[in-house]
């Protein structure tokens, strides 16, 4: 089974970075307030990134580099440097 590393934006325009197996019930989670306490009320978010990894291990290792980007970075990685509702 695919694990899935995923950014995603918050209502208050802030970052989120996670890691699951279930992609689109872990997006639904956040967006109903269950995700994890950070979006909890932050909520709705949209995601704007994700990866697939083989395992959990590979995917937490890569969670933990894409957090330890700066804003603008992880922004170039999603492609959306340039987009001002992200700004």
């Amino acid at each position: 089974m695919p694990w899935h590393v995923y950014i995603i934006e918050c209502r208050d325009k802030t970052l989120y970075t996670g890691v699951t197996n279930n992609l689109p019930r872990r997006i639904t989670d956040h967006n109903k307030g269950n995700g994890c306490r950070y979006t909890r009320f932050r909520w709705p978010v949209k995601l704007i990134h994700s990866e697939e990894l083989p395992t959990q291990s590979k995917a937490q290792k890569r969670e933990a580099r894409i957090k330890s980007l700066t804003r603008e970075k992880k922004l170039q990685l999603c492609g959306q440097e340039n987009k001002p509702f992200l700004k």
